[in-house]
């Protein structure tokens, strides 16, 4: 499988990155070991990348929300903030800088307690729980520029992990079969001839022709062939020659 590949350059715009597969793992600690052995082994690293195929975004739940625990990271937020501006005055005043890093944390947490409790509650519950979001990927394959394949794989080998060219699992989709169309009915019920398919398909068998039909007596009711067979006697009479 063939990527586009940045060369040791992040590309300005978004490009896949060009080589060849040798490796796949589950995991990306995984395929960064790989490559931090290549790197000791003084490979050139920059001709390979980590590509993760299959991504997906997981949301883990880390904690559930309530007013103290707002309040206490408000509080914190705040402080920090608080210590940035007393520090700040502190260099710029002829004063004790101490002096002025109290009042800063007290004023900075009080504040970060407000407007921390004033956002929760602008929310009305509707997420109670705090979160972290990844984007993992279900594989991490190790590409290598062409010219490089033969030198990390020997060097892959000899650290005792397992490589393979192109040892990627994707699929290639085969082209489905077009199946067969029946002839469209033609006027009066009957079929048209079918219309020639892509090479190599098998042709429908031409319907058998239509069967003309007339009928055996004309308008006034004679027979059209021979002569008109006498009717069967009924029961109890007499057959005449």
């Amino acid at each position: 499988m063939a990527f586009s590949s940045s060369r040791g350059r992040v590309p300005p715009t978004p490009t896949l990155p060009t080589g060849v597969q040798i490796a796949s793992f589950d995991t990306y600690l995984e395929a960064q070991r790989a490559v931090d052995l290549l790197s000791d082994k003084e490979f050139e690293v920059q001709h390979t990348t980590i590509v993760g195929t299959d991504l997906r975004m997981v949301e883990r739940i880390t904690g559930r929300l309530s007013y103290p625990r707002v309040a206490l990271a408000g509080a914190m937020s705040g402080a920090w903030f608080g210590l940035f501006v007393g520090l700040l005055f502190g260099l710029l005043s002829e004063g004790s800088t101490l002096v002025m890093l109290l009042p800063a944390l007290v004023i900075g947490a009080a504040f970060g307690i407000l407007f921390a409790l004033v956002s929760y509650a602008f929310t009305g519950g509707k997420r109670d729980f705090t979160s972290s979001s990844q984007v993992v990927a279900s594989r991490y394959g190790l590409l290598c520029e062409q010219s490089r394949v033969g030198e990390a794989m020997r060097l892959l080998g000899e650290a005792g992990i397992r490589a393979r060219v192109g040892a990627d699992p994707a699929v290639q989709q085969q082209p489905v079969p077009q199946a067969a169309v029946p002839p469209a009915p033609g006027p009066y019920g009957a079929q048209q001839a079918p219309q020639p398919g892509p090479a190599g398909a098998a042709e429908a068998p031409a319907p058998p022709p239509a069967r003309s039909f007339t009928p055996l007596e004309d308008e006034h009711g004679n027979p059209r062939y021979g002569q008109r067979r006498p009717a069967a006697p009924q029961d109890g009479e007499e057959r005449t020659s």
